[in-house]
């Protein structure tokens, strides 16, 4: 099955969203925020990084598809900065977190290595477009688990915020494999290109992992409905987990061997067709299309 990877102009009314949008479960809640946290800068960034590499694209069809996913992140990037957005009309301020985000893209992970490190222009695109594969790995597992996750149906999740998560999950399923190819055709040959696949998925895993727990405790800790009463722990964490609210941890962590197999492709990541049958019936995608 091939699909045509496009952005829909998709938009959301948050003025009904309440701040714990999974009915009592602020643990469950404030997990999947971080997303909001993480995404608005993150997804930006992939379209500057992809914007450098399109230059060294020489194969129409891939040119195409690079082209619909950097259309894609973008509009990701705005509809969740809109939540944001919501989440400080609700008295949840997270510019102190946002501003450290800002610094892991736009500094870190800059056009230039930091810091003045002497690294050739190419091999530190190249390294950029390692990252941005390794994170299109997670971000097509948690895809494919949130189409999925009948547990935050059962639970009476906002349907808004539903939708929003189920509409970006199948995009991320839809696209799953245009970073690791733009990788692929710009990351050099044979063990080279495998060494930098590997460096990729050593800073991503532990960054992302890093940059969640402390997102988490940050949004708990400043949650004006909380007021200090509840913090982050693992073990509210995994009984969420038990009660199908959050991936469990063994879908992440066997998502990394996956992806560093020789001959690992993210074509067989999630189901392509449960993604576009949620994008055929997904309130905000029909709008965008009427």
């Amino acid at each position: 099955m091939s699909v045509r990877i496009a952005p829909r102009r998709v938009s959301f009314d948050w003025s009904r969203t309440p701040l714990h949008w999974i009915p009592g479960e602020p643990t469950a809640t404030h997990v999947i925020n971080v997303l909001h946290l993480l995404l608005p800068a993150g997804e930006r960034w992939f379209v500057e990084v992809f914007k450098e590499g399109l230059p060294l694209v020489k194969d129409p069809e891939l040119l195409t598809e690079v082209k619909g996913f950097m259309g894609q992140e973008a509009t990701h990037s705005v509809q969740h900065a809109h939540v944001l957005d919501h989440l400080a009309a609700q008295r949840l301020d997270t510019a102190q977190f946002t501003k450290h985000v800002d610094f892991l893209f736009e500094r870190l992970l800059g056009e230039r290595p930091p810091l003045g490190a002497p690294v050739p222009e190419r091999e530190w695109l190249r390294f950029r477009l390692a990252v941005v594969a390794a994170i299109e790995q997670f971000t097509a597992v948690l895809g494919d688990w949130v189409l999925a996750a009948d547990g935050l149906d059962a639970a009476g999740a906002d349907e808004v915020m539903l939708d929003l998560l189920r509409w970006h999950g199948a995009e991320e399923v839809e696209h799953r494999a245009v970073a690791y190819d733009m990788f692929r055709h710009c990351g050099g040959t044979g063990r080279a290109r495998y060494a930098r696949r590997i460096a990729g998925m050593t800073v991503t895993a532990p960054v992302m992992l890093y940059m969640w727990v402390w997102g988490t405790a940050y949004l708990m800790r400043h949650d004006p409905q909380l007021a200090g009463r509840l913090r982050y722990s693992l073990a509210e964490h995994n009984r969420a987990v038990r009660k199908g609210l959050l991936p469990t941890w063994r879908q992440l962590g066997t998502a990394i061997p996956r992806y560093l197999r020789r001959s690992y492709h993210p074509s067989r990541e999630g189901s392509l067709n449960r993604a576009v049958e949620y994008l055929s019936r997904s309130p905000a995608a029909k709008r965008a299309v009427a």
